[in-house]
């Protein structure tokens, strides 16, 4: 039986453009219009108990090669468990990946996926709960819905939504940790967090990428994280419906989800160089970053990216736009594609499971400044 590959899927990403024997050479296709690309997600068929060497050999030319060395590919049987391969090595540009597969169909990703089947599943299984609202906002370039759920009846606005770059899968897996805990009737936190605010979760923002197993862009090859100050409905419909939205919602509190390629831990990037800055916003910024990082040993504050200048800051970013815009406190949270390397898993590296435990860390972290949030809302 020969080996075959494949990921003619959702979500899928990869073409083999060569073989000698049970080696592979494989490209990572570019997303659709752009020049973006890393997001992997292939099936391996007919290959259990041989030795199969895999190398992705366009990885010198993606979006962040940075992101290459001491990563290691995660391989799944079944599509529910995800472990790390230990044999991934990068190097002069490539990314070899060799194993032994135990089973005739295994699959491999960059990060464990999330397809838009999993997102369905989940949309419906929260919608149907009582005191959880479903919305569309608005629909994708391919006329996907743009889902978004309700929870709780506050005077608070806080906004969660994720995946504005559909390869960081990590950030729906998050989602799913938020909205267990949002939904917990019997959690404490939760019931005080949907009392004191209501939430609007949209746990995909570019399903369009998510199907065509894009790493960073819509249908039409844009980055929607540089879309925030003027979306269109050609090019971005996706933020355009979800800004509309927050307008006639306002805004108090969001958090942007997201996952980096390069930096091996969780932190926040913050709104520290919009025009309009306040002592209060910074104020309680810091106040839940410091509740995070108290509340979860997988959060840190050491690393994370370069703070803009006064008055410097990318108002086209969903963060600073919103920042900028409502006043309110935003932010985006990163989580690492490797794994976490002060606290390391060397099985499964950053994982789906550990990012849902982060996401109720950070309700935790939430509910820690909710009486400052509230006065600072009443001033």
């Amino acid at each position: 039986m020969g080996i075959t590959i494949s990921s003619a899927f959702d979500a899928g990403n990869i073409r083999v453009v060569g073989q000698d024997g049970d080696t592979f050479d494989l490209e990572i296709v570019k997303d659709h219009l752009s020049d973006f690309y890393q997001w992997f997600y292939f099936r391996v068929a007919g290959a259990a108990g041989r030795e199969v060497t895999l190398r992705i050999v366009n990885c010198a030319g993606a979006a962040y090669p940075n992101g290459w060395p001491d990563y290691r590919a995660c391989l799944s049987v079944d599509r529910e468990e995800w472990v790390r391969v230990a044999d991934t090595s990068y190097d002069d540009g490539v990314l070899t990946i060799r194993l032994t597969p135990t089973a005739d169909s295994v699959w491999i990703a960059y990060f464990p996926p999330y397809s838009m089947e999993r997102h369905h599943d989940l949309i419906a299984s929260f919608a149907a709960l009582d005191g959880v609202e479903y919305r569309s906002l608005g629909q994708s370039l391919d006329g996907q819905d743009i889902d978004c759920l309700t929870i709780g009846s506050g005077p608070l606005n806080v906004w969660l939504y994720a995946r504005q770059h559909p390869g960081e899968t990590m950030a729906e897996y998050w989602m799913e940790g938020a909205l267990d805990k949002l939904c917990d009737p019997d959690d404490p936190v939760a019931r005080v967090l949907r009392t004191d605010a209501t939430f609007r979760v949209v746990p995909n923002m570019n399903p369009d990428g998510s199907r065509r197993g894009h790493l960073r862009t819509n249908a039409a090859g844009v980055n929607l994280n540089r879309e925030w100050h003027a979306p269109s409905a050609d090019k971005s419909p996706e933020v355009l419906c979800v800004r509309t939205a927050m307008d006639d919602s306002g805004v108090d509190f969001a958090m942007d989800i997201h996952g980096d390629e390069a930096i091996p831990a969780n932190f926040l990037a913050g709104f520290e160089g919009i025009p309009s800055l306040t002592d209060r916003q910074s104020k309680l910024f810091k106040a839940f970053s410091d509740s995070l990082e108290r509340l979860s040993p997988d959060f840190q504050t050491a690393q994370g990216y370069e703070v803009p200048p006064p008055g410097q800051a990318n108002l086209s970013m969903s963060t600073t736009q919103l920042a900028e815009r409502y006043g309110c406190v935003s932010m985006t949270l990163e989580m690492p594609f490797k794994d976490n390397f002060n606290l390391p898993d060397p099985v499964h590296g950053w994982s789906p499971e550990r990012s849902r435990h982060l996401a109720r860390a950070c309700l935790d972290a939430l509910h820690a400044i909710l009486p400052q949030l509230g006065e600072a809302a009443r001033v």
